[in-house]
């Protein structure tokens, strides 16, 4: 074997949790586009109007705002996680942290200023705004993704709305008019309770059963009131 292909090989197996994650992406996507403009040109045709081509269609609101409202609610989902966790805690859960230690941590727990590692990333030494900024950064990128998702969905969403609105001769909405409209939150809460039990199945459901070898799950002889512990 050479080494180019050792390295691959090693690559691939280094990071195929996250290669096998955004290649079923990219298919759900592209499935997603395909369904999506069947559907759409059979409405174009029962309005009378003519279908449009599937590279049309995938620049259309109508496509993007079908994606945008998916991924609010999952950078949602991870925003709210990953801060309420700091703080709330579930007795039994491989999702809580340990019932004593609710929380920020201490600075030798965090290994952060002083207590920061030859190999620690460079700003978790730091105990100025770098140090507040990165220690806080996954929470914060969550965050701004989930908003700029949601305004991105309010945006493509009155302007799909708007499109139908006119295909019936009836009075197009202004973005202000759209974001308190039921067409808007009826996207926005479909997605956002789903993703919201999601969580709350993991968090009660992994304190009762098992998946052997997942670091999602607690070990398989571990105790039901096992808190913090993963396999």
């Amino acid at each position: 074997m050479s080494r180019e292909t050792g390295r691959a090989r090693r690559f691939l197996r280094h990071n195929s949790l996250g290669l096998f994650f955004m290649t079923t992406f990219l298919l759900a996507l592209v499935g997603q586009a395909v369904a999506g403009h069947a559907e759409f040109n059979n409405q174009l045709i029962s309005d009378g109007m003519a279908p449009v081509s599937f590279g049309a269609y995938v620049t259309t609101s109508d496509f993007a705002v079908d994606v945008t409202e998916n991924w609010q609610s999952e950078y949602l989902q991870f925003f709210l996680y990953i801060f309420a966790t700091v703080w709330l805690l579930q007795r039994g859960s491989p999702e809580s942290k340990e019932l004593d230690r609710a929380g920020t941590e201490s600075d030798k727990d965090q290994m952060v200023g002083e207590h920061a590692r030859e190999d620690s990333p460079r700003w978790a030494a730091y105990k100025d705004w770098r140090g507040l900024v990165f220690s806080r950064s996954l929470g914060l990128v969550m965050g701004t993704i989930f908003l700029l998702s949601w305004l991105t969905q309010s945006v493509t969403g009155v302007a799909a709305y708007n499109e139908e609105q006119l295909r019936r001769l009836e009075a197009p909405m202004t973005w202000a008019d759209y974001l308190s409209s039921a067409d808007f939150w009826s996207r926005t809460l479909q997605n956002w309770q789903s993703e919201l039990l999601a969580v709350a199945s993991m968090a009660i459901l992994s304190i009762y059963l098992r998946q052997r070898g997942s670091p999602e799950s607690k070990p398989v002889g571990a105790s039901h009131t096992a808190t913090g512990v993963e396999g």
